[in-house]
């Protein structure tokens, strides 16, 4: 489906005609559009007053689908930068694709691995016996993940997490202090890979400064969505992925994310849209490249069985709400009608008298 320009309307046989390209967009309903003023003239009781249309179509009863395909790009998701907390050198950065673990690290400053630690809660304070709270569980969960023993994993940094920490920071090569200090390690959801590099090794930085970015390890589709395409980004809806050798995948949304770009040089507007994120069913259907541009099918609604007629066939009434113009036995009349889906030129519409084959009116 194609975006729709500027709304034509004209008038003929005493009602507002609406042209296809007016309604191409697939919405929810038509009521709010605005016309151009009143339509004039025209028989109240909906029989012709200047014969048969030019042009007719037939009601038809089947499965509309509101489709949209959108361009997209293979590859492994958005990238998010590691910014150093720590003072000192860059002496070892890891090769770009290079996937990490947890308890592998990340980078090497002044030769002392910062270590990946899996969590959401991004490190903000050292961790020392005595400390509580939500971030001292989720280190305590990776000391333990990483087969490290002798304490609770609860809240509380006690004198046994300490103990924990000293044999875990002399495997890792760094003083034995009991002490994590903040910037040792850097926390994601799960491993990662190695996307790019905004330091090089022997590089000397300051804390804030970015090292490295990466991604998820897991090639995913992203596609970038207008505001008013909003309703196609469904989480977990099912999409067609479209790929560059010409084979189809079957992909689900994963996630949508609303971004505001405020522009670059402070007299840009802001702009809005949806950042979608889609993950591929079968991973062996997925070319060898990295990064490839993609199609994706959207579906954001479908309705079976129902009635419809083209788009250009509605007539927007002078009194409000839309009709068809019914032809039987070379007379006319203009019937109301509900309007339900629109899709592929085609809307869905109910009313007393329209059934399947009944013959309507279409401008020229």
């Amino acid at each position: 489906m194609t975006r729709a320009g500027r709304p034509r309307l004209w008038r003929a046989f005493g009602v507002v005609v609406v042209t296809a390209a007016a309604l191409a967009v697939a919405v929810p309903a038509a009521t709010d559009l605005v016309l151009d003023g009143p339509a004039q003239g025209g028989d109240r009781s909906g029989r012709s007053a200047g014969g048969l249309p030019p042009v007719t179509a037939k009601v038809t009863r089947q499965t509309l689908v509101d489709s949209q395909t959108e361009n997209g790009e293979l590859g492994y998701g958005a990238a998010t930068t590691v910014n150093s907390r720590l003072s000192g050198t860059v002496t070892r950065l890891p090769a770009t694709g290079t996937r990490i673990r947890r308890g592998q690290a990340v980078y090497r400053l002044d030769d002392t691995p910062v270590v990946l630690l899996y969590g959401t809660l991004p490190a903000y304070r050292a961790l020392s016996a005595g400390v509580e709270g939500a971030d001292v569980r989720r280190f305590e969960q990776n000391l333990h993940a990483l087969g490290y023993r002798g304490f609770t994993v609860d809240d509380t940094y006690s004198a046994a997490t300490a103990a924990a920490v000293m044999e875990w920071q002399d495997d890792l090569g760094l003083p034995r202090t009991g002490t994590v200090e903040l910037g040792r390690v850097v926390y994601a959801k799960g491993a990662v890979r190695v996307d790019a590099h905004k330091a090089a090794a022997g590089d000397a930085v300051q804390p804030g400064a970015g090292v490295l970015t990466y991604t998820g390890t897991s090639r995913v589709v992203t596609v970038q969505l207008d505001v008013s395409e909003q309703r196609l980004a469904g989480k977990g809806a099912t999409v067609n992925v479209t790929l560059p050798d010409g084979g189809k995948a079957r992909g689900r949304i994963a996630t949508t994310e609303t971004v505001i770009d405020t522009g670059g040089n402070g007299s840009d507007e802001p702009t809005t849209r949806i950042d979608v994120t889609i993950t591929i069913q079968n991973r062996k259907k997925l070319p060898t490249l990295d990064r490839a541009s993609v199609d994706v099918a959207f579906s954001a609604s479908k309705r079976e069985s129902v009635l419809t007629v083209p788009v250009a066939a509605l007539l927007a009434l002078a009194e409000g709400g839309y009709g068809v113009q019914v032809v039987a036995g070379g007379t006319t009349r203009t019937v109301p009608v509900r309007t339900g889906l629109f899709a592929a030129g085609r809307v869905e519409v109910t009313g007393d008298g329209i059934s399947e084959g009944v013959t309507v009116g279409m401008p020229a």
